[in-house]
């Protein structure tokens, strides 16, 4: 898909957002880092897809002696590794910057940046970025998740055995007026 079609570009300060959460400190305090980072890409790869955004996580150089990669993990959410020594803090600056003539254009809506560092969200602003803080982000993931259920929960299934119970009233007396032979 060009980046056109997307309604916003969504930046997520990795290791910020997994500080910030409670469900990912768990994570990562019982079970490591590595997880707590497979639970944030799972959680925005679902809200990216509901959303429509292009999402791009990113995680510093922390922890990790290696050069810059990225993974691409659906066709909407990428995960990037920055090069050792330069911070998430400063590719993301670099993004909103290579974004701004696309947003001037109108060829991408908006720009969005999920971080709690304050330093950050100011800087981001100026490049006509929006900001969500990592609590923001969270509310917005639970909400999508629980509108996700109701959108494709299954249908209950009528406790009758009979395709007639299935259906309203109205359709039901429709049918009995042509099954009589009435119009």
């Amino acid at each position: 898909m060009p980046r056109s079609s997307f309604p916003a570009v969504l930046l997520v300060d990795g290791y910020n957002i997994i500080g910030a959460w409670p469900c990912l400190k768990k994570t990562r305090d019982k079970d490591g880092l590595e997880a707590a980072r497979l639970e944030l890409v799972e959680a925005m790869t679902s809200y990216s897809s509901f959303q429509g955004y292009e999402t791009q996580i990113v995680f510093d150089a922390h922890y990790q002696n290696t050069g810059s990669n990225k993974e691409v993990i659906t066709e909407l959410v990428s995960v990037h590794y920055t090069d050792f020594g330069q911070t998430a803090d400063t590719y993301i600056e670099k993004i909103c910057a290579s974004l701004r003539p696309q947003m001037s254009s109108q060829r991408i809506f908006r720009v969005i940046v999920a971080t709690s560092d304050r330093a950050q969200q100011l800087t981001v602003q100026g490049y006509g970025a929006e900001w969500l803080s990592a609590q923001q982000l969270c509310g917005e993931v639970e909400t999508t998740v629980c509108r996700m259920r109701q959108k494709y929960q299954t249908r209950k299934q009528s406790k009758s055995r009979f395709l007639a119970s299935a259906i309203d009233a109205q359709a039901r007396q429709r049918l009995a007026e042509l099954r009589m032979g009435f119009k």
